[in-house]
């Protein structure tokens, strides 16, 4: 018996799309129950389809840094589209976007507009097999950079949700190419140099771990990366899809200081609509066709609607003292779930950096895809519906991380930290001292 408007549109989409949906993580099979469909979002806040209000920190899995129907950036896609909603020819924002990005992250030379993460690790990946001349790749296991074949081995996000890092479909001769050592682990990438140096084209990795929950690299981790590849003639690929923008304005390698090789981004630069972009040093992106001969095309590539949009919010991230109200608000939201979890008696371990957060049910800490795994995924699954009880919406898995925005206000903080400890109060998790 269908008892909300959810439950019948799941029914009714469960005949149209595998699972019921058109990206796995929405089908809330991690957390278990019904996805919830929601109709409308502004600021802090999103709306279901049965009229139910929650505090967001989901924000389309990261790109709303300025919150849900940000006006200055419906207003740009309003003129854009009214011009024009696609010309696949060049367009003036294209240039102005670039000129944006390339500002805070100087490392991007040259740089190409895709139309996803999933294009931009791919493409980068090309390039960099191109430049080198070498087939093999190393990426570290629980990190996800895309649904490409390439990348599909030990992958984390969606796949590891469901329990099935490596994806069937993708042909073992494929999956051969790809290396995987564990995060922050420096030994194993040493290791797998040592042995296969010589084919290994490039290092692809978050330089924040944020596809299995939020892991933090340990010191000196990106470092000793970008000194194993340069010293045997291989690239290092940063994949900023979620941390850039995010944890700094200059993303990852602006707040750790290093510039990798070529650099893959995402939605964020687009202020929520689908594109990506990857670029680096002008010798590698010059390979690209129709300068070189490594192909790669997008017929909706630098949409300008996607443009204006990706310059609305940038443009807005620049504003003085934007980041210091995020770092603000993400300390007095981190702060707060720590001191109620120890409230509470449940050790759990709080990560954060910048506005992007994860929460383990673990009582020790976690530092690689086997500390992820340690976790309870059964007690997330209960805070989670806690929290959505209680109007906050919380990434539907163990494995996602949530998202704070310049709309959340230190009312929502407040709130969602009270929220927190009623749903623990309510809840039996399994982990009490």
């Amino acid at each position: 018996m269908t008892h909300t408007r959810s439950e019948a549109l799941f029914e009714v989409a469960q005949g149209l799309f595998p699972g019921g949906v058109n990206s796995p993580v929405r089908a809330f099979r991690g957390v278990g129950g019904t996805p919830r469909f929601l109709v409308r979002g502004e600021g802090s806040r999103v709306y279901d389809a049965d009229g139910r209000e929650y505090i967001d920190y989901v924000g389309s899995w990261g790109p709303l840094i300025l919150g849900h129907a940000d006006q200055r950036v419906v207003t740009a896609v309003a003129r854009a589209a009214a011009a024009g909603t696609s010309f696949g020819a060049p367009h003036p924002a294209e240039i102005e976007l670039a000129e944006l990005i390339r500002l805070v992250m100087p490392s991007l030379e040259l740089m190409r507009f895709v139309n996803s993460g999933t294009e931009a690790a791919m493409s980068a990946l090309r390039l960099a097999r191109a430049f080198t001349h070498r087939d093999l790749l190393v990426k570290f296991d629980g990190c996800y950079h895309g649904h490409a074949d390439s990348m599909l081995v030990d992958a984390g996000s969606g796949a590891l949700t469901f329990g099935a890092p490596s994806s069937p479909g993708v042909p073992k001769a494929v999956a051969a190419q790809t290396l995987v050592a564990p995060y922050n682990n420096v030994d194993a990438v040493e290791d797998l140099f040592r042995r296969h140096g010589e084919h290994i084209a490039c290092i692809v990795v978050e330089p924040v771990a944020a596809n299995m929950g939020l892991v933090l690299p340990e010191a000196g981790f990106l470092e000793a990366l970008k000194r194993i590849a340069h010293a045997h003639g291989a690239l290092l690929i940063f994949d900023e899809v979620i941390t850039g923008f995010r944890v700094a304005l200059g993303g990852a390698q602006e707040r750790y200081g290093i510039d990798p090789d070529l650099t893959c981004l995402g939605k964020i630069i687009g202020g929520g609509l689908p594109v990506g972009a990857f670029g680096g040093r002008a010798a590698i992106m010059r390979l690209l066709s129709p300068v070189g001969d490594v192909y790669q095309a997008g017929t909706l590539s630098g949409n300008p609607i996607a443009m204006a949009a990706g310059i609305a919010q940038l443009r807005a991230l620049f504003e003085p003292g934007m980041y210091d109200r995020l770092e603000r608000a993400g300390a007095a939201f981190e702060q707060g779930v720590r001191d109620t979890f120890q409230a509470h008696s449940i050790p759990a371990q709080m990560h954060r950096i910048g506005s992007i957060f994860g929460i383990f049910f673990n009582a020790q800490p976690v530092k690689d895809l086997s500390g992820v795994r340690s976790s309870d995924a059964k007690a997330y699954a209960e805070f989670f519906h806690a929290m959505l009880d209680r109007g906050v919406y919380l990434a539907p898995s163990a494995f996602e991380v949530g998202f704070i925005s310049s709309a959340h206000s230190r009312a929502d903080i407040e709130g969602t930290i009270a929220a927190v400890s009623d749903a623990l109060s309510a809840v039996r998790v399994g982990l009490r001292r």
